[in-house]
């Protein structure tokens, strides 16, 4: 009999389908299609370079096997199989065997970002997969307006989809795929590209079954042409929804950091939004460090403005200010170093970071700066924050 063999997997049901790791990995052994992520059994090797940068942890995934899941296997999964019952006596030694390399391996690989995310506690269960390139949902525009000033250098749009009759359910946090149509060079089609949801659960308007994205035009970007030139009334194939743990609480006791830049405010902009609707007199606070170059080129500054400080605490802040020096978000952080460190000593305190990968570190050095002038430990709270549901990021 072949002694069984320890293979790597992807989770189906948490995977967004961003593809970093395929990107990270040396050996191409990482690869994609319509539906799902996958990894090759015969090019893994177990180099873990996959591991840091997966924002969701759907690549933390081992299986000890007698035989290896094929590709084809694996892009039929809605989701991860059991682990099989190898029907040896020492099957369980094998098991614990590779519990703990893989825990060692993972400890490793996820010490510069905390550990494996999970989903918050409260957090309501997502709906995943339910629809692909092959089976898409049809959207069709019911809205596009432009958020940033008219004269600012990025032209950031407010997009509302509709799904008519098609049941598209999403959770604050989700994120959804665009199929933009036609081929690349190669006659291939055009990768999928995702947006989180800026809308929350129950639809952009209450009640009705669209949603709404936050899209940045970029110069050479085929998606965001695509979708920030669709008008009134064009359809758009829509795939997904995707993400299964950068989640908003369903606790109205939950205290909310949310720390974004760009268009990285969408998925705020739905937990602010669900906080409103669904719990307007929550204990739990809301607080939003929200980064731009000026105010014209914020997006949402004009309807943040109306949202009651009672609701959110708002820290606008801006890199290009006339006569102005550069602030940051991470800047801003430390000079509300009371505040945050009094809200991090709190067990019902979320933080969840979402922009420009560029941000991490900065924003990492500022928690640890805070914590270190509260007698706090940020390199052991990190670690707790994220095992628990409690510390989330999601950097492109």
């Amino acid at each position: 009999m072949t002694a069984p063999i320890k293979q790597h997997l992807i989770d189906p049901e948490i995977c967004i389908r961003c593809y970093t790791c395929e990107e990270m990995c040396p050996v191409d052994a990482i690869t994609h299609d319509d539906m799902n992520v996958v990894v090759d059994v015969a090019k893994c090797e177990y180099c873990m370079a996959c591991i840091a940068p997966c924002p969701t942890g759907s690549i933390d995934n081992w299986r000890m096997v007698a035989t290896p899941y094929s590709l084809d296997e694996q892009f039929s999964w809605d989701e991860l199989p059991a682990q099989e019952d190898l029907g040896e006596a020492d099957s369980g030694d094998l098991m614990e065997a590779m519990e703990d390399e893989i825990s060692t391996l993972l400890a490793e690989a996820h010490a510069g970002t905390g550990g494996k995310p999970v989903a918050p506690a409260s957090a309501a269960k997502p709906s995943i997969n339910l629809f692909s390139r092959a089976h898409p949902a049809t959207a069709t525009m019911q809205g596009n307006f432009r958020l940033t000033d008219a004269q600012a250098e990025s032209d950031v749009r407010h997009i509302i989809l509709n799904f008519g009759d098609t049941v598209f359910p999403v959770l604050e946090g989700q994120s959804i795929g665009i199929v933009p149509p036609g081929t690349g060079e190669n006659g291939k089609p055009h990768a999928i590209r995702l947006y989180s949801v800026a809308s929350p659960r129950g639809g952009e308007k209450p009640n009705a079954n669209n949603i709404a994205l936050t899209v940045k035009r970029e110069p050479d970007g085929l998606c965001s042409n695509y979708l920030c030139d669709r008008q009134k009334g064009d359809t758009v194939d829509v795939t997904g929804p995707f993400g299964g743990t950068f989640l908003m609480p369903n606790d109205a006791n939950a205290n909310i950091v949310m720390i974004c830049t760009g268009t990285g405010s969408a998925p705020f902009r739905a937990f602010t939004e669900r906080r409103r609707r669904a719990m307007p007199g929550a204990p739990g606070e809301l607080v939003l460090f929200f980064g731009a170059r000026r105010p014209e080129e914020l997006p949402y500054f004009g309807p943040l403005r109306k949202v009651p400080a009672s609701l959110l605490t708002q820290q606008l802040v801006y890199s290009r200010l006339p006569d102005r020096r550069k602030e940051y978000v991470q800047d801003r952080m430390r000079n509300c170093a009371g505040d945050m460190a009094r809200l991090l000593e709190d067990d019902n305190t979320h933080v969840f970071i979402c922009g420009l990968k560029g941000m991490e570190t900065g924003v990492d050095d500022a928690f640890a700066d805070i914590c270190e002038e509260a007698g706090l430990n940020w390199a052991e709270l990190k670690p707790t924050m994220r095992s628990s549901g409690r510390y989330h990021v999601e950097t492109y």
